[in-house]
């Protein structure tokens, strides 16, 4: 039986507070991928695709720089930071001897990596607003559904975080999972150009995908009915993981 109270605020707060006593750090990436991004890809190679499916190239990245943004942040949180919290410098433990129990530690954990991926997309909002490629102010949605879908990659992160014999073999979800995500989800091309199996996979099994299709939807704005499928998927899928990790982080961490 998971076990989650208001203690969990303590643990969301302790990272935050770390967080913003290396603010400089921090808020520069959000600042800057997007621009780099942008500048190589949108307005450097779009030079040569002008247009993919009617929209302008740099209007069609623009809502998947915001999304690889978001799964960066809340999974490498979840992953090599909370790993190094867990395991170097034993911060669960002396959390855990607090009446803060085991469940409230990771759920806190999980929702520091959905705040932050939040924050990354917020950052970003103006700088895609200088450059024109988002609408308004549809594109203000992208902010709470940050959170959603931050909340779901920090999950999957955590659960990799639990089975993970040393922090180097983190290397491993980085490069099999997250890589072929950055590439293969309607990032940087429509996904129908893919062969049909990949793009069946890539919706069954690539959370990227959906994010991507769902910020596309608000930044044009241009909604169907297909979002609202990804949307359940994403919802459904991240109270999954979200259950899981908890479950073998406390068999990890209970000896």
């Amino acid at each position: 039986m998971i076990e989650i109270t208001g203690r969990v605020q303590s643990v969301w707060q302790r990272n935050l507070d770390a967080f913003l006593r290396t603010y400089r750090v921090n808020f520069i990436p959000p600042f800057i991928e997007p621009v780099l991004y942008l500048l190589a890809l949108g307005f450097g190679l779009g030079t040569y695709i002008e247009t993919v499916d009617g929209i302008p190239y740099p209007v069609f990245i623009a809502p998947a720089l915001v999304s690889i943004s978001v799964m960066y942040s809340s999974f490498f949180e979840c992953t090599y930071s909370s790993f190094v919290r867990m395991y170097y410098q034993k911060t669960f433990d002396a959390i855990i001897a607090t009446p803060v129990s085991i469940d409230e530690v990771i759920a806190g954990e999980m929702l520091w990596g959905a705040t932050r991926g939040m924050i990354y997309a917020t950052l970003m909002l103006p700088v895609l607003l200088i450059f024109g490629v988002v609408a308004m102010p549809s594109s203000l949605l992208l902010i709470p559904f940050a959170f959603l879908a931050g909340l779901l990659f920090a999950a999957i992160g955590m659960c990799f975080t639990a089975i993970t014999p040393g922090i180097d073999a983190l290397n491993y979800p980085s490069f099999l999972f997250i890589t072929p995500m950055f590439l293969f989800s309607g990032t940087f091309f429509p996904l129908d150009l893919l062969p049909e199996p990949i793009q069946y996979f890539a919706l069954a099994a690539l959370p990227l995908t959906h994010v991507v299709s769902i910020n596309r939807a608000i930044t044009l704005p241009a909604f169907s009915p297909m979002n609202l499928l990804s949307l359940a998927w994403i919802a459904v899928a991240t109270v999954l993981f979200f259950l899981l990790a908890i479950r073998l982080m406390r068999r990890r961490l209970i000896v």
